[in-house]
């Protein structure tokens, strides 16, 4: 699995009917220690709903085909998850609905 960040939306009016009815989102491909994204595009089909600045688990290859969403379709790149959390050595680098406390 990948990580990437949901950075736009790919639409396409003319396409093969077996890829009717699905979303296709750009990702840029992110570095977790940072989370800052390199540079380097795909587009994947959506198949969890995720958006635009959402960090998401995606598939490539022929393992994009083995969701729901996709089976029997020509996909190349998945998403299958929308993170929460992401830790190295025990610190976390992302955490997607921090918990923010009052001001006292």
């Amino acid at each position: 699995m990948l990580l990437g960040r949901v950075v736009g939306t790919v639409v396409s009016t003319h396409k093969s009917a077996k890829i009717e009815g699905l979303k296709f989102l750009l990702l840029d491909m992110i570095q977790p220690a940072t989370m800052e994204g390199q540079g380097k595009y795909v587009v994947a089909m959506d198949g969890v709903g995720a958006g635009t600045g959402e960090i998401v688990f995606y598939t490539s290859g022929s393992c994009g085909r083995y969701t729901e969403a996709t089976l029997g379709r020509p996909a190349d790149a998945t998403i299958i998850a929308i993170v929460d959390t992401i830790e190295i050595g025990g610190k976390p680098t992302y955490v997607k609905n921090p918990v923010i406390e009052d001001a006292k």
